[in-house]
């Protein structure tokens, strides 16, 4: 089989993957894909189908929920565990916070990243590689799931390990002279094949032979690099790539979370634009008449009539009576409500008549919790980029043998905007009075009850309050 070949779960989901790019790329993508997502009706000519596809309006309920998950999920900062920056892995870990890719990207836009990948197709993947020519130092690839072909993976030594990655890359090309254009940039695409074997980790990058027609499937590719990257050393004893997913951190292709509301987005669509096209037949009437002169010119406005000396001549309008259209409304009333269930909750009102406020947040947290598993599940592949990236830092074995003590982000999983009530404020103040709560743990509390702002840490809370600044001393001051 070519360099190229597809996993099967890769070909099962690729026109999923299309689609839900097309439907979050908005009404420009949607209308630019035609009778995909629009078919023509019975019998219309090409110029008629582009009025009643201009005519459609795409409401993009699939963005919207994307970008509040995204929110939902960042609206506090993750929970962040590197080593002190008083030393070389501090230091190496720091600059690895501030700029994972070599891009510019932090840490935290990284991991914002890959949740808007996870959200929107359910999947994305990141290589770890050291980059030993100029900065010596660990970076990090986001490889979206389109760009992960193939893989496989096998049982060694009681661990599940992954042992062939096929990545497709896009790169900048270059001129017949070998160099890239100094005004024009064009780009390539090459293949990254990671192999494992009992030599430990091999590299090899593949590129279409030149000369070669267009078409990913039919081009014949060559091999023009092979390496072993090296860490103190001796070969990687694994591949050193991370999957991301809504639900785990395998290998395996997981479904899309918007995946319900994406096929009702489309069916919304289809439906509005049948209820447009309706509505514009029903408010413009079409004249018709009998009995008069054929060459005549008849011309339609208040202020003219039509004239003729034909006898039993007559006129009037073709009008639709728009009863259909009541049917095409509840449709999409229907299909609106469908989405806020499916997670597009922001398209819903907040508050039912009757529903009291802890009734809500008990809904809304049921609601979330969905969202707080897929919030686990991407804390524990990113944890896993951390550790590949203190691994190669360090002199540990395995990635594996990196704890949590070590190196860990979580992601925030408490969605609720409720905060503290003063009841619970004053038990809280009162375990910690009492001895049943440590001062540190209190402030915590007070932090993700949002009664603390987020930035502060406790040493510069409790500084505060000795200082008078706040609480108590302030008050003394105004006495």
């Amino acid at each position: 089989m070519p360099v190229n070949t597809t996993h099967p779960e890769y070909d099962l989901m690729a026109a999923t993957w299309i689609r839900a790019r097309d439907v979050l790329g908005g009404e420009d993508t949607i209308k630019a894909a035609g009778e995909k997502y629009l078919p023509k009706l019975e019998s219309q000519s090409d110029e008629e189908y582009q009025a009643y596809k201009a005519r459609a309006v795409f409401f993009n309920a699939t963005a919207r929920t994307l970008a509040g998950y995204v929110g939902m999920i960042f609206r506090k900062p993750p929970y962040l565990r590197l080593p002190e920056n008083n030393s070389a892995l501090g230091k190496a870990m720091a600059e690895f916070n501030n700029d994972c890719d070599m891009l510019g990207t932090s840490l935290y836009g990284y991991a914002k990243q890959v949740v808007g990948e996870v959200v929107s197709v359910g999947r994305c993947g990141t290589l770890m590689d050291w980059e030993g020519e100029s900065e010596n130092r660990v970076y990090a690839s986001l490889y979206t799931a389109e760009n992960i072909l193939n893989w496989r993976v096998e049982r060694i030594q009681g661990r599940n390990v992954l042992t062939l990655l096929v990545l497709h890359e896009t790169v900048r090309g270059v001129g017949t002279d070998g160099k890239p254009d100094e005004f024009e940039t064009k780009f390539g695409e090459q293949l990254r094949v990671l192999k494992l074997g009992d030599d430990g980790c091999r590299v090899e990058v593949w590129r279409p032979k030149k000369d070669q027609k267009d078409g990913r499937d039919t081009k014949e590719w060559e091999l023009i690099e092979t390496r072993i990257p090296l860490r103190l050393g001796k070969p990687l004893p694994a591949i050193p790539f991370v999957f991301h997913s809504a639900s785990h951190s395998l290998p395996d292709v997981d479904r899309l979370p918007l995946g319900d509301v994406i096929a009702v987005n489309l069916d919304h669509y289809r439906l509005h634009a049948d209820y447009r096209h309706g509505m514009h037949f029903t408010a413009l009437p079409t004249a018709w008449v009998s009995g008069f002169d054929k060459a005549a010119t008849l011309r339609i406005g208040s202020s003219t009539a039509w004239v003729t000396d034909t006898p039993g001549a007559s006129a009037g309008f073709l009008e639709y009576t728009g009863q259909g259209l009541t049917t095409f409304e509840r449709a999409m009333d229907r299909d609106e409500k469908l989405m806020a269930i499916l997670g597009a909750r922001l398209l819903e009102t907040q508050k039912r008549v009757g529903e009291t406020a802890e009734a809500i947040e008990l809904r809304v947290s049921g609601e979330n919790s969905v969202l707080g598993a897929m919030a686990q599940a991407m804390s524990k592949s990113l944890t896993d980029v951390l550790r590949w990236a203190y691994w190669w830092n360090c002199t540990e074995a395995w990635p594996d043998d990196v704890s949590n003590e070590q190196a860990v982000i979580e992601l925030n999983t408490d969605y609720s905007t409720k905060g503290l009530s003063a009841n619970e404020l004053t038990a809280i103040v009162h375990a910690w009075q009492s001895g049943a709560l440590s001062r540190d743990s209190m402030l915590d509390i007070l932090r993700r009850g949002e009664v603390l702002p987020e930035g502060r840490t406790n040493e510069e809370e409790v500084r505060l309050i000795e200082g008078g600044k706040v609480g108590n001393g302030e008050q003394g001051k105004k006495e």
